[in-house]
């Protein structure tokens, strides 16, 4: 009777883990966007319906620059919160599909404190010997960590961030190559993580990194398919699509959303001058400039000739102006190859600003607004900035 009743148990443990790892698995074939990717992944860590941790962690593998990076984050910053969340779930009785739809129409969980730290936790691929995230990379296997382990690795960012008594670490794998980290904890409720969390959450990580490379393959894919082909910038047509979403955004949060219109100064004696590949040469070192000096927030498009836009989200009319300003007085500054032979002996920049609400509501309201501005700047003798 004792062994059929463990067996009964047995079975019945099974069927739910069955149950999560399908739910998680069909919700990850909805889409390819990587933030909803992410947090389907995170969610059925985290759901009460999943896998029951109190926080998930999930770090991407930049193999280019040789980082691990911190790019979402689910879970409350304190006990007060998560019992407020946790008692919201089980009144609401959401399930995993409740909670993923629950992020598809808000941007909560982009916004909370604990995903904004989350994003600035980056550990470097090298130090294998400094930091456990970097070894569970580069070997590929999971770690848990308690008492001694986390003392060992007491240095490390991610550690001294979660502060936590026990941690579970379990690399993603596309292809038998790392492309992430999931780290996992019961900072709460101060659950052991048994050997049974370990090899669910590891099956888990077996589907999610299969998700994360596809995202990742569709993105590049994306990318390409809507970049300007000389300065690798977003196109014209994209940068419509990107205005027309980030103004839906801005809406939806009455958020401010600025647009800066940029215009090389001349550039058309330079051109006729020195040749179109002289041209080209200064376009693309400008788009360079203007990517680097933006926020990782900001979308900078190429809207043609020698026009460039930029997009800020929640940024308002004098923090745009800032902003340009900033972006003016560093290109002035930049030697630009044969710059001499220009009217003004260096190559600048003219920009105009728009603003939502109050300079439209429309993505071709704010167009406009901000070539009218732009407008105003060459009147007021170029290298100037003028807002709407």
């Amino acid at each position: 009777m004792e062994d059929t009743n463990k067996l009964k148990i047995e079975l019945e443990r099974t069927k739910n883990e069955l149950k999560i790892l399908y739910e998680v698995s069909n919700a990850m074939r909805t889409t390819l966007k990587l933030d909803e990717i992410l947090y389907i992944i995170l969610t059925g860590v985290t759901a009460h319906t999943g896998l029951g941790f109190n926080r998930a962690i999930l770090f991407l593998v930049n193999e280019k620059e040789r980082l691990i990076e911190g790019k979402m984050g689910i879970g409350p910053e304190n006990g007060e919160e998560a019992n407020i969340a946790w008692t919201k779930i089980e009144e609401e009785r959401m399930d995993l599909d409740d909670l993923i739809n629950a992020f598809k129409n808000s941007d909560v969980v982009l916004e909370s404190g604990f995903n904004r730290q989350v994003r600035n936790l980056k550990v470097s691929l090298l130090d294998k010997n400094e930091d456990p995230l970097s070894l569970s990379v580069l070997d590929g296997m999971p770690l848990h960590l308690t008492g001694p382990a986390l003392t060992k690795y007491q240095n490390s960012p991610v550690i001294k961030a979660l502060d936590s008594n026990e941690l579970l670490l379990i690399p993603l794998k596309a292809k038998n190559r790392v492309n992430g980290i999931i780290a996992a904890d019961n900072f709460i409720t101060h659950e052991p993580i048994t050997k049974d969390d370990i090899r669910m959450l590891t099956m888990l990580a077996n589907q999610a990194g299969l998700a994360i490379e596809n995202s990742q393959l569709f993105e590049l894919t994306v990318e390409r398919a809507h970049s300007d082909y000389l300065t690798n910038l977003w196109n014209h047509g994209y940068f419509q699509t990107l205005l027309q979403s980030e103004i839906e955004k801005a809406k939806a949060v009455k958020d401010p959303l600025s647009l800066i219109m940029v215009d090389i100064d001349d550039f058309k004696i330079y051109n006729d001058t020195l040749g179109h590949q002289a041209g080209d040469k200064i376009l693309r070192t400008l788009a360079g400039l203007l990517r680097n000096q933006s926020r990782k927030m900001d979308k900078v498009c190429r809207y043609g000739g020698e026009e460039f836009t930029i997009i800020l989200p929640h940024t308002d009319k004098k923090e745009a102006f800032l902003i340009a300003e900033r972006i003016r007085t560093d290109i002035q500054k930049h030697p630009f190859l044969n710059e001499e032979i220009l009217p003004s002996k260096q190559l600048t920049v003219s920009l105009g600003i728009a603003t939502f609400p109050n300079s439209g509501a429309l993505a071709a309201d704010l167009i406009h607004a901000s070539d009218k501005a732009l407008y105003e700047a060459k009147k007021l003798g170029k290298n100037n900035t003028f807002s709407a």
